[in-house]
């Protein structure tokens, strides 16, 4: 059996594209969790947290479209380098200034700046490095990259800080993005860009953005891939957000434990995901791959809160009898599961979007999509930090689980619905 994840991988350029956003994703994340940290340090105020928080997302929503914009006009390969660059300068001078808390937000708002041109340059480059039959396990590999950095960042964060303190912690990270940068450099291009047409260049930014989201509203392939991977980034944060009270809660477990027993499991089922999607679904439509994780996701979510209840029925009683106490069924292990399914189905959103944005955009559009994407995501990610916190300490973990299980089920069937329209 021919391995597509590995055939994209000997693709030299792809793989240095690859390499050098796992660097630089996980360098991102990990200076993110370590600055909530730092500032909780300095101030002892959730206060001051979100006020990282805001850092994090302003330049997305503020800048992101048009970031998107300009990285169309430029060379990708440099905007991804110049970018690992400026983030690498700006944590060279965090480890000098992480003690005063205007200069941890100032720096915090550049990273963040720099990131939404980076973000724009990343992904569209893909189709441009590996031929078309290798697109999905390209964006399988970014997938796993993706997910994978923020289980790396949430499990190393801690202990990078704890091991080499606060100034060391930022010099190593300064240091990843520099070898991202490199990474970045060493990228030569297997196929032709199509530069826009004299017209195209002349569009003012805002006709660029107007032209951006007409294509992004009036395509139904491309409307509906830029609402599921804004879904699946956007359950990430929703799983963020609740995820300590749903351990603690219903669960009955310390918070410490979660990232363990939720997203080891998910991360194992995005790779699960991603090799069964590249090598045995790659000719199934990419619409029935979504729709798969769409309904599987809901499922998977609705069944969190009721997880003691399921282990208590009597043929998980029965089957535990006939067990050795080391190997009881519990609730714990269902949760494993279920988040092994969702890390599954999420993998079949998120690469199969991916892949019909880039087969039905150009070049001259993509870093524009991905602009708004990074925009959008972004302003919806302010309703589970701010909204679902909010509601899961009025009516409860479970009812805001079972919430979003059923919201995440009614767009599959609305989808569904519209598909035969």
């Amino acid at each position: 059996m021919n391995n597509h994840l590995l055939s994209a991988l000997k693709v030299r350029p792809f793989l240095f594209l690859w390499i050098a956003e796992l660097l630089s994703q996980i360098a991102s994340n990990m200076t993110n969790f370590i600055l909530l940290l730092v500032v909780f340090s300095l101030t002892h105020s959730n206060t001051a947290v979100s006020g990282i928080m805001i850092a994090f997302l302003f330049p997305a929503i503020a800048f992101g479209i048009f970031a998107g914009v300009f990285v169309d006009h430029q060379d990708k390969k440099h905007v991804l380098t110049v970018t690992n660059i400026v983030r690498g300068l700006i944590l060279l001078l965090l480890s000098t200034q992480h003690t005063s808390l205007i200069w941890v937000y100032a720096l915090t708002f550049a990273v963040a700046t720099a990131t939404q041109f980076f973000i724009p340059a990343e992904t569209p480059m893909i189709p441009l490095l590996v031929e078309k039959k290798l697109l999905l396990a390209a964006n399988a590999l970014f997938g796993l990259a993706f997910y994978g950095s923020l289980l790396i960042a949430y499990a190393l964060s801690g202990p990078l800080l704890i091991f080499f303190g606060e100034k060391n912690s930022f010099l190593l990270l300064a240091g990843m993005f520099l070898f991202a940068c490199i990474f970045s450099a060493l990228i030569k291009r297997t196929q032709e860009v199509k530069r826009e047409s004299k017209k195209g260049l002349n569009l003012t930014v805002g006709g660029e953005i107007k032209i951006a989201l007409h294509t992004i509203f009036t395509n139904r392939k491309i409307s509906h891939s830029f609402l599921l991977l804004a879904l699946s980034q956007i359950l990430v944060l929703v799983i963020a957000v609740v995820g300590p009270g749903f351990a603690s809660n219903i669960l009955k477990i310390p918070v410490a434990t979660f990232p363990l027993l939720f997203v080891m499991p998910a991360a194992i089922g995005m790779g699960v995901g991603a090799f069964i999607l590249t090598n045995y679904f790659h000719s199934v439509s990419k619409d029935k791959i979504t729709n798969i994780g769409l309904f599987t996701t809901a499922i998977a979510i609705t069944l969190l809160p009721f997880a003691g209840q399921l282990v208590a029925q009597p043929f998980v009683n029965s089957f535990n009898t006939h067990m050795q106490s080391n190997f009881q069924f519990t609730k714990i292990h269902l949760l494993a599961i279920l988040a092994f399914f969702s890390g599954l189905a999420n993998a079949f959103m998120f690469v199969s979007a991916n892949t019909l944005i880039q087969e039905e955009t150009t070049d001259a559009m993509r870093g524009k999509i991905y602009g708004a994407l990074n925009s959008l995501v972004a302003l919806l990610s302010l309703v589970p930090i701010i909204a679902v916190g909010y509601l899961a300490d009025i009516f409860g973990v479970g009812k805001v689980l079972i919430a979003v299980g059923i919201t995440v089920g009614i767009i599959g069937v609305v989808r569904l619905i519209t598909a035969k329209e």
